[in-house]
C-alpha cells in the first residue's frame, strides 16, 4: 500500500498525533521495500556497531536474527536537533475548506500535519525537537528537546493553530525569523513551512533565512501552496471578486484574461526563490498541498544523512 491510500485509508482519524505516526509507519514500511532501503536502520532503535566501541550495548539477539552487529539506542542519546517553524499567518489557512475537505488540505493544515510527522520520525531516531509559530507576532517558541512530555506539549500547540484561526493575521516573517535564529543557539536542522507571502523586499526574506544558518545550522524550506489556484490559477471564466485575506485588498477580473500572465510571473517568482536558496546554501522544497508526505520525510533523511 503506497503512502497516499495509507492517508486515505486513515482519513477518518482526527487525533493529530495518531494521524502522523500511521503516516510514519506506512512510509517506513513503504522504504524497506523501495531504493532507500538503506535508509532503513534511521528507524530502529539501534545503531550499526562500529569497530572499537564498548560491546556493552551490542543487541545479541538482534545479530542471532541477523547476523549483524547493533548496539542499543537510549532514550537519553539525541543524534539531531530539530527546530520547526510554522508561518501562521491568514494567507497559510487557505484555501477555504468545504465541510466533506480534511484539516490537511489546506496550507496551514498540511504544515500543521507534516510538522507532527516530522516529530513522530525524530522521536523514533532519538532526536530533540523545537517549534516556532509565527505570523503578525511571535506566537509560540518551545527550545528542542526529546522527552515525551515535550512532544505532548507541542501537540497540543499544533492542534491549537488548527483551531484557533485569526483572519486577520499579516506575515512579518523577516523580523521573527531574525529572532527565531537569535534562539536557536546550539547547531541544528531547522525546517520552516511558509507560502513565501511577504513583504516584497525579496533580499530582506534571504537575508533573514541566511540568519538561521549561523552557528552552521542546516535550513530546509518548504515552501507550501495551493496547486490549482495558486500555481495554476484555474478558476471558471465567471466574474470573480479575489480578496488579500491578509489586508483586505479587493480586485475584480475575469480569471482566464489574467491566467497566462499570472502563470509566468508565480514560476519566475519561484524560480528566484529557488536559485537564491541554492545561492545561500539552503534546501528549497516547493510542496503543494494535494501532495502526500513521503516528499517531507524523504527530503528529511537526505539532509540528515548530508548534516552530519
Amino acid at each position: 500500500m503506497n503512502l497516499e491510500s495509507q492517508i486515505q485509508k486513515i482519513s477518518s482519524f482526527q487525533h493529530l498525533e495518531l494521524l502522523a505516526n500511521q503516516i510514519v509507519e506506512g512510509f517506513i514500511s513503504g522504504m524497506h521495500k523501495s531504493p532507500f532501503h538503506g535508509f532503513s536502520a534511521e528507524f530502529a532503535e539501534h545503531k550499526i556497531y562500529n569497530p572499537g566501541e564498548s560491546t556493552k550495548h551490542i543487541d545479541w539477539k538482534l545479530y542471532a536474527k541477523t547476523d549483524r552487529l547493533y548496539t542499543k539506542r537510549y532514550e537519553e542519546e539525541t543524534n539531531l536537533r530539530c527546530h520547526l517553524i510554522i508561518d501562521n499567518s491568514s494567507s497559510m489557512h487557505y484555501p477555504k475548506l468545504k465541510d466533506n475537505q480534511l484539516f490537511y488540505e489546506s496550507k496551514i493544515g498540511f504544515s500543521v500535519l507534516a510538522s507532527a510527522v516530522l516529530m513522530n520520525l525524530l522521536k523514533k531516531q532519538r532526536d530533540a525537537v523545537g517549534l516556532s509559530v509565527y505570523s503578525d507576532t511571535y506566537e509560540y517558541y518551545s527550545p528542542e528537546k526529546g522527552s515525551d512530555r515535550h512532544h505532548r506539549m507541542i501537540l497540543n500547540k499544533l492542534e491549537g493553530v488548527l483551531e484557533n484561526h485569526n483572519q486577520t493575521k499579516k506575515t512579518d516573517t523577516v523580523t521573527f525569523l531574525h529572532q527565531i535564529a537569535e534562539n536557536i543557539h546550539r547547531r541544528s536542522m531547522v525546517i520552516l513551512f511558509t507560502d513565501m507571502f511577504q513583504n516584497k523586499d525579496n533580499d530582506k526574506i534571504f537575508k533573514a533565512l541566511q540568519h538561521l544558518k549561523h552557528n552552521k545550522h542546516k535550513v530546509v524550506v518548504f515552501h507550501v501552496y495551493d496547486e490549482k489556484t495558486e500555481l495554476n490559477f484555474s478558476f471558471d471564466n465567471a466574474p470573480r471578486k479575489f480578496i488579500d485575506v491578509e489586508t483586505g485588498e479587493e480586485i475584480n477580473l475575469f480569471a482566464e484574461n489574467t491566467q497566462e500572465i499570472y502563470q509566468k510571473e508565480v514560476h519566475e517568482y519561484f524560480k528566484t526563490i529557488e536559485e537564491t536558496c541554492m545561492q545561500y546554501q539552503i534546501r528549497y522544497v516547493p510542496v503543494s498541498v494535494g501532495e502526500n508526505f513521503e516528499k517531507i520525510l524523504l527530503t528529511y533523511l537526505v539532509e540528515k544523512q548530508k548534516f552530519g
